[in-house]
């Protein structure tokens, strides 16, 4: 099972630069093991304020008290609080795919909500549509993951990792998609990190 953990780290005030490196030096050391044990799949930074520390990683574990476990175990969870978000298996996933690609990456959850009133055959025909089109875009590299999210009755949510040059041009892919009109979308760009178990990207 894939999890979304947004981590926001709160270094009390008075705390020596020194510890804060021994802390980080810490952290990225078991990031590594985490990474060596297939636990921790992603990490990236999103926007940040000014002084904010704040990172999502993509986690896989079997349940939420295994991954309880790796959070804890990692050192700035002291500092640390922790927001998990479940992911769970969507059809039109690509699957782990690596990408040596210069692209931006993005993530984007995708809320669809079916219209009144469309039929049967209408909804089967879009998101067969769909379903096509993300595969040409995995093709492509610019669709690289997608989860189905918690969803509430008529309406779909789902979170993926996009790559595109910048927000214009992964607009423009998001436009292209066969259930775009139903659909809104919010996307948060990512910063490479320095202890994202993929490297540069």
């Amino acid at each position: 099972m894939e999890f979304l953990v947004d981590m926001t780290t709160h270094v009390p005030s008075g705390t020596s630069p020194d510890a804060v490196d021994d802390i980080r030096g810490l952290e990225a050391k078991c990031a590594r093991e985490l990474a060596a044990a297939g636990h921790l799949l992603r990490l990236w930074r999103p926007p940040l304020a000014p002084g904010q520390w704040r990172t999502l990683g993509l986690f896989s574990a079997a349940d939420a008290d295994r991954l309880e476990r790796d959070l804890a175990s990692m050192p700035l969870r002291i500092w640390r609080t922790d927001t998990v978000t479940p992911l769970a298996d969507h059809p039109n996933d690509p699957g782990n795919r690596t990408s040596t690609s210069p692209l931006n990456e993005f993530l984007a959850t995708m809320t669809i909500t079916t219209p009144v009133g469309a039929t049967t055959d209408a909804i089967s025909d879009r998101e067969t549509r769909e379903a096509g089109h993300a595969r040409e875009l995995a093709d492509q590299g610019i669709l690289r993951r997608l989860w189905k999210l918690r969803t509430e009755p008529g309406r779909q949510r789902t979170l993926g990792l996009w790559a595109a040059a910048d927000e214009p041009a992964l607009s423009t892919t998001f436009r292209s998609l066969p259930l775009y009109d139903w659909m809104v979308v919010t996307t948060t760009p990512l910063s490479a990190h320095p202890s994202d178990p993929l490297g540069a990207h």
